[in-house]
């Protein structure tokens, strides 16, 4: 089997392919100061780059996890989601809360989809 490592860091990769699937490493906002409205736009403008390095968009994506550090940021965080999600193909979704690695950092989302 071939895997494939996309937007390789010091720690991990921000995707992976291998056997037909992509995993998404959870990513977070550039830039930390953004609300979190803000925060999941760039999220999910970082995520549709790394579908489109692996050769696809989101509408492969099945399923997405996201992590909130503060819940109440839920309505925010679905304004963002709402106006990205391709309403044809919407993938399974769960929403947590938990803290996250860097306080400043209010969203966090990972993700699994289909290779091409």
């Amino acid at each position: 089997m071939t895997i494939r490592r996309i937007a390789e860091e010091q720690r991990l990769s921000g995707a992976v392919m291998g056997g037909g699937i992509i995993w998404l490493a959870g990513q977070v906002a550039d830039d930390p100061t953004l609300d979190a409205e803000g925060q999941t736009a760039d999220i999910l403008a970082q995520i549709d780059a790394l579908l489109a390095e692996a050769g696809t968009d989101k509408r492969a994506l099945m399923s997405v996890t996201i992590v909130l550090a503060d819940i109440r940021d839920a309505p925010a965080m679905n304004r963002a989601w709402d106006a990205w999600l391709d309403a044809g193909a919407k993938p399974a979704r769960m929403t947590i809360e938990a803290a996250l690695v860097d306080p400043r950092w209010k969203v966090e989302i990972t993700g699994v989809a289909l290779a091409p």
